[in-house]
């Protein structure tokens, strides 16, 4: 039996590998970039090995360290998660070679898979149904739109759709690129890019004595930058005779290659129903708890008995209920999805939902890595009530510190196309600005910082309790406030507001009487920043309530005379690295407004810097290779007068 397990993987499912190897009595052993020394996966750990190193081509993806790693820490096994070396035969290989046990499928069966390219062919000799490749350089305009994928990975790495056959060329560099980055391997394929189609796939679990468990299907449309934000179990809406289809093609698909452990087979579903084989992963996905929470199941527990030998019940148990998961990302959708790097304060999920996540308070998100936070899954008797209470429970939560996806996610659930169950991939191209646009009033919440701010400690001397609260009115406090643009300005007495009734105020719990009716404010500062004499700082202020949630900074009564960037300035959205620049691009040179200037690689995905008018290029700070911070200078471009 396994008694030491090495996981060769971080953040969330690293956590959640070591939740149920401590139920099992398991010892878990994590490894580490020098950026997660001190990351939860490595807390949550019975002992921990450094990989020296930040870039994932130095730690996480160096088998060779990580077989050491856990022959020094006697472990007995490896347990490889999702991404990094999951899918690589040659580490299976080795790792067994080192004779330790291998929490994974055959070497073979990985090899077999591995490509999407060769997966494809033993589909076709199977009789399992798939879109014909397209050559991207033989491709012509009745071939588009096309869609391009890293032969060697997943998580949308490495994707591009084209719609363009102008832009195929920038396309292929640039999925070419990030599938070096994340999988050390460059190699892309195409082929056609189906709209409105359904992203559906089929959990499977196979043992080694010939048994194959179909576990339902699940539905993964609801994309961005093709990489799965809201999934859930079963599907909504299929044909039972389009279910049996795929369940028996996924089980045909593991008996071909011999499988054994946990994987998915992922298909496209078109619009008038039509099923394709996608790809086979050969591994747990990220969104496996949808599937645990309806059958009952602990997936990892079940891949560590299948490696120990086990066998599985002939039939696997009756689904029950519904599951949905949405992935809390510090992102901003309205951004172009830009990921968010610096210090999670707060991260308080309420209601009876499951958790998964690689971070706790005070915890930083860095800029190696994917960008997401949580994944949050509600399970309940229908799809309606799991949907109901996802969306409740993320409207309530308490996030601090960093831009998330967290509204979106809650408009998305309540969407009328999305409670209907008509999904489909592009539903973020055709509702994202509606989805993104505005949001809740914070004009009271603007209100209950200021009260908060004003608010003695409980612990304060009699002079400072008594501070502005008097009986006799004065001339009234003010204080203002940004959010996302729009600034607040709030004026108050101490004892009346118009419409407003202040029932209680501590620095960090407002009570507020707002035209007839009760709310609670849960206001929080930024630690970093304490109130100063002369309201020179900007401190961020967060203010939660039923009535939305508030990320508000204090505006500088005095604004500083060198805090001034030149027009034209083109600023890093994120701390990254600079991978290209485009071709000729030099001082002097005529750009227009939308060109791609240079390409930013930060958080395992590439993210154009493009021009923001027609002009000049006045200046150019952007070096291939270079390190860069937030806010960097990398561009000046000189915009050409209106005539």
């Amino acid at each position: 039996m396994i008694r030491s397990l090495l996981v060769a993987n971080r953040g969330e499912i690293a956590v959640r590998i070591f939740r149920t190897a401590r139920a099992l009595g398991v010892a878990g052993v994590a490894v580490y970039s020098d950026p997660d020394a001190a990351a939860l996966h490595v807390r949550e750990a019975d002992a921990a090995v450094r990989l020296p190193g930040s870039a994932p081509a130095d730690t996480y993806l160096r088998g060779d360290l990580i077989i050491k790693a856990a022959l020094a820490a006697g472990a007995d096994a490896v347990h490889p998660g999702y991404g990094f070396l999951s899918e690589n035969a040659g580490f299976a290989r080795e790792v067994l070679a080192a004779g330790l046990r291998w929490i994974g499928p055959p070497p073979e069966a990985i090899e077999a898979m591995a490509s999407k390219t060769r997966a494809k062919e033993l589909m076709r000799a199977a009789g399992v149904p798939l879109l014909d490749p397209v050559d991207p350089a033989a491709a012509t305009q009745a071939d588009l739109p096309l869609l391009l994928k890293a032969a060697a990975g997943g998580g949308g790495r490495g994707m591009r759709v084209v719609r363009d056959l102008d832009g195929l060329k920038e396309a292929l560099d640039a999925a070419a690129a990030e599938a070096r980055s994340a999988f050390g391997d460059d190699e892309v394929f195409a082929e056609p890019y189906v709209e409105r189609g359904r992203h559906v796939e089929v959990q499977i679990l196979a043992d080694s004595h010939g048994t194959v468990w179909a576990l339902g299907t699940r539905d993964c449309s609801l994309q961005r930058r093709h990489q799965k934000v809201i999934e859930e179990a079963p599907a909504p809406g299929l044909p039972e005779s389009l279910r049996a289809t795929l369940n028996e093609a996924a089980v045909a698909a593991a008996r071909a290659v011999s499988y054994r452990g946990a994987g998915t087979v992922e298909f496209l579903v078109t619009a008038d129903g039509r099923p394709y084989f996608l790809e086979m992963n050969t591994r747990l996905q990220v969104e496996h708890p949808v599937t645990e929470a309806v059958f009952g199941l602990d997936l990892v527990a079940l891949q560590l008995r299948v490696a120990e030998g086990a066998a599985l019940p002939l039939t696997p148990p009756e689904p029950e209920g519904h599951a949905v998961e949405a992935r809390l990302y510090a992102e901003d959708p309205a951004q172009d999805w830009r990921p968010q790097a610096g210090v999670l304060h707060t991260l308080d999920v309420p209601g009876a939902v499951r958790v998964d996540t690689g971070f706790a308070d005070g915890d930083t998100v860095g800029i190696h890595y994917d960008p997401m936070l949580a994944k949050v899954i509600a399970h309940a008797p229908t799809r309606a009530e799991a949907v109901r209470a996802l969306a409740h429970a993320l409207s309530g939560a308490r996030i601090h510190g960093l831009t998330t996806n967290r509204e979106l996610l809650v408009r998305s659930l309540h969407h009328p196309e999305f409670a209907a169950g008509q999904l489909d991939t592009g539903f973020y191209e055709r509702h994202l600005p509606a989805l993104t646009e505005g949001g809740p009033d914070g004009t009271v919440a603007a209100l209950a910082a200021a009260l908060a701010e004003a608010a003695p400690a409980p612990d304060a001397s009699l002079a400072a309790r008594l501070g502005a609260w008097r009986n006799v009115r004065s001339q009234p406090q003010t204080r203002r406030y940004t959010e996302a643009g729009t600034e607040y300005e709030v004026q108050y007495h101490p004892v009346d507001h118009p419409d407003v009734r202040v029932l209680s105020a501590t620095p960090t719990l407002v009570t507020l009487e707002v035209s007839g009716i009760r709310r609670v404010f849960h206001v929080k500062q930024n630690s970093n920043s304490a109130n100063s004499a002369n309201g020179a700082d900007s401190a961020e202020i967060y203010v939660d309530s039923a009535l939305g949630s508030h990320t508000l900074t204090r505006v500088p009564r005095f604004a500083d005379p060198e805090d001034r960037t030149d027009p034209g300035s083109l600023l890093a959205p994120m701390p990254g690295t600079v991978v290209r620049v485009a071709e000729g691009l030099a001082p002097g040179s005529a750009v227009t407004a939308g060109q791609s200037l240079l390409w930013l690689e930060a958080m395992k995905m590439e993210h154009r810097i493009v021009s923001p008018a027609s002009g000049t290029l006045a200046a150019l700070h952007a070096v291939t290779g270079q390190q860069v911070e937030f806010g960097a200078l990398l561009a000046v471009v000189q915009e050409e007068p209106h005539r």
